[in-house]
């Protein structure tokens, strides 16, 4: 059976024995039979930290949080930015998101980076920590309700028809079908 490899990023401990081993001057080999891990790993940790030859374990780790930050996307109603200001003003206004989602795609039709869906709006409100402007932007809300409540919730209401009676609650003569309409 094939074992299966786990990789795992480099800790700022594992940094600075990294740092402390190669001011040693010890080979891959040896720092990584010190740190348990592959000569690969260290090869690459080095190549990637140290591109004047001079590994330093602080200017690793800030560019390793660097680099976990630049691969996330960027929201498109980050709260500093001109759509959410844009959005907000539509909000107090009292339009609901899908008003606005429509606005927005009727006065930017051909950019697609001023445009939201309403879904995408009432992330932004909702995903917003405790605070001022999160109960600010729910306010704004039609129903103004703190939380957003699945439609799961409450008991399903399609395709019932108030005070209707079943078939099998039929009076006898519609089983003969003497007259039309039985």
């Amino acid at each position: 059976m094939k074992k299966v490899q786990s990789y795992q990023q480099f800790q700022p401990d594992e940094r600075i024995a990294l740092s402390s081993l190669k001011t040693q001057g010890l080979s891959m080999r040896a720092m990584a039979r010190m740190l348990n891990r592959s000569p690969s790993t260290i090869s690459r940790e080095l190549a990637r930290n140290a591109p004047s030859g001079q590994y330093r374990c602080t200017f690793a780790q800030q560019r390793c949080v660097r680099r976990r930050l630049q691969c996330r996307p960027v929201a498109k109603l980050a709260r500093c930015s001109a759509l959410f200001g844009r959005v907000r003003a539509w909000l107090a206004r009292k339009c609901s998101p899908q008003q606005i989602a429509l606005h927005l795609a009727r006065h930017f039709p051909h950019d697609r980076a001023q445009r939201v869906s309403h879904e995408t709006i009432y992330n932004a409100i909702y995903a917003q920590p405790r605070g001022e402007l999160r109960g600010e932007l729910i306010a704004c809300l039609r129903h103004a309700r703190a939380k957003q409540l699945p439609r799961t919730y409450g008991e399903d209401r399609r395709g019932k028809i108030p005070d209707m009676l079943s078939v099998h609650v039929r009076p006898p003569e519609v089983a003969d079908r003497l007259f039309p309409g039985h």
